[in-house]
């Protein structure tokens, strides 16, 4: 697989999830549905920055990882400062997957559950896709419950 290739889904995922903030605007993009455990649109799309970092950006780039997964889910902030943060890792991810070599080994490993299944960093770089595809459906889904719950329709 050519780098271009996964990156083409990635960026998919990731424009998708920028646009529903966008949307949704400061107010919105950082309010919770009335579901328990439910997370906000601006936490999701942080955490996506966290799987960024800590998969392609560690595992695959080998940089130091510094990242508080938890806090990730109780991020809050201004939309316009999100974004920066998406376009800086997205770079990252675009760099990333072009220096890695998709069938050599994790350069880092955490002790992740995953680990265990992932051991390339072709895998790893998967897994990223894989996690930015899951939580663009599940913004969509969070989106269309808040326009919902303050009555703007889906």
């Amino acid at each position: 697989m050519h780098p271009d290739e996964l990156l083409l889904f990635c960026d998919r995922a990731l424009d998708g999830m920028v646009a529903i903030v966008e949307h949704l605007g400061d107010d919105l993009a950082n309010a919770r549905p009335e579901l328990p455990g439910a997370n906000s649109p601006f936490a999701i799309l942080t955490h996506c920055v966290g799987v960024i970092d800590a998969w392609a950006g560690h595992r695959v780039a080998g940089r130091p990882l510094e990242r508080d997964r938890d806090a990730e889910f109780r991020a809050t902030g201004r939309v316009e400062d999100l974004l920066a943060k998406v376009a800086a890792a997205r770079t990252r991810l675009h760099d990333d997957a072009h220096g890695a070599t998709f069938e050599e080994p994790l350069r880092h490993e955490t002790g992740h559950a995953l680990e265990h299944h992932i051991a390339t960093q072709g895998a790893a770089l998967l897994h990223v896709l894989e996690e930015l595809a899951q939580h663009h459906g599940q913004m969509e889904l969070t989106r269309d419950l808040l326009r919902t719950q303050v009555g703007t329709g889906a």
